[in-house]
């Protein structure tokens, strides 16, 4: 069926990244040489692991445009979620018990809220448009005196779309309010400045970024208050006490020094990948649709529909191509994400969606025959096994 012969392609980047070589080196004698307790500082094993963490904290530091001392470490961007927003509420002055997020945070973000509100707190969704972009006139209007915090992510971790931050930062500090982002999509794959942006917090995680999973960090602004969710030694100034995962937060620095050093040239030829795939899909089979914006996206994401064909079906029939019919945490689901169902407006979500996600190690060669495989399934399928 298929001119070239070619390995299984992994086009799944937004669920997780293989480590960089380069990051593995950097992590390995972390392992076994430099094995020491960063908290150890009374001997040379423990200062040897205290520099490599304030190393790799200045990385992660200059990547987002921070200074060291506001940057946490914590164990991936779900944990940094949960720290932002709940460990926020229990500073939060009388009166401001208000939170206001949109209705395609990831499930850490939005589940986070909906504790705060099993507490007495008032929790707003504000809707998405087609193009995936947060409403800002609808933004503004829910934003009041009372509200403590909006969060809003960086850029979505389906449909890619990238948020407009400066002007959520700028909405919500009129009124008081703080706002946090969820950029563990966004960092390593666009440019992110915290203080041009204006968050006052920002999440991110190793493992989309060519790191190792089980490291992330939280962005803390200087004069921003957070109550631990972790307590129990005092580790990272208090706010997130356990011993330092040493290797981890190597790798995390590693891959932000990686990252801010070759991010634009890649993000160049990604792109170049992404819209060679979209024109490939278009020109071999009718009925495919993108999902949210194209101008404001992340240069390796693609998500798309394709009409008359089951989902199911299709991913079975691409078989060798690794790619996700939606995010990481609800590819188990039998039912539409929640991030279709807002872009849809409550109308008909498509049976067949699909969600490209390019990478590091991504080539021309895979996207040509990607192309080709989804082409010819589709339109197999259409002939064989049509939905309407």
């Amino acid at each position: 069926m298929f001119a070239m012969s070619h390995a299984p392609v992994y086009l799944d980047y937004h669920a997780t990244t293989p480590v960089d070589p380069r990051v593995l080196e950097a992590m390995l004698p972390y392992f076994t040489a430099v094995f020491g307790n960063p908290a150890s500082a009374s001997h040379a094993w423990g200062w040897k692991a205290q520099e490599a963490v304030e190393s790799a904290r200045k990385d992660v530091a200059n990547l987002i445009g921070a200074s060291a001392r506001e940057v946490i470490f914590t164990s991936g961007a779900t944990e940094s979620n949960n720290m932002a927003i709940r460990g926020l509420a229990e500073t939060a002055p009388a009166g401001r018990r208000h939170v206001v997020v949109s209705a395609i945070e990831h499930k850490s973000v939005l589940e986070s809220a909906a504790r705060l509100q099993t507490s007495g707190w008032r929790v707003t969704i504000v809707d998405v448009g087609r193009d995936g972009l947060v409403d800002l006139d609808a933004l503004a209007r829910e934003i009041g005196d009372d509200t403590r915090l909006v969060s809003v992510m960086a850029a979505n971790n389906e449909i890619g779309v990238v948020q407009p931050l400066a002007e959520i930062a700028r909405l919500a500090h009129a009124r008081g309010a703080l706002v946090h982002a969820d950029a563990a999509q966004a960092v390593g794959k666009i440019p992110i400045d915290v203080k041009a942006l204006g968050v006052d917090l920002l999440s991110l995680t190793a493992h989309k970024m060519y790191g190792p999973k089980g490291s992330g960090a939280l962005f803390i602004r200087k004069t921003t208050e957070v109550e631990p969710l972790i307590m129990g030694g005092g580790h990272e100034r208090g706010l997130r006490s356990g011993t330092l995962n040493v290797p981890g937060i190597v790798g995390l620095g590693r891959a932000c020094a990686i990252a801010a050093a070759e991010m634009a040239d890649e993000a160049k030829r990604l792109c170049a990948l992404r819209d060679h795939l979209l024109k490939g899909l278009i020109a071999g089979t009718d009925g495919v649709s993108v999902n949210g914006s194209l101008r404001d996206r992340l240069p390796n994401n693609l998500h798309v529909n394709f009409e008359g064909v089951d989902g199911e079906s299709l991913l079975v029939g691409i078989g060798d191509i690794a790619v996700s019919s939606g995010s990481a945490c609800s590819s188990a689901s039998a039912t539409p994400s929640h991030v279709l169902r807002a872009i849809c407006h409550g109308g008909p979500v498509p049976s067949a969606t699909i969600r490209f996600g390019l990478g590091r190690w991504t080539t021309e060669d895979e996207i040509d025959y990607t192309i080709q495989k989804f082409t010819t399934v589709v339109n197999h399928l259409r002939k064989t096994a049509p939905v309407r």
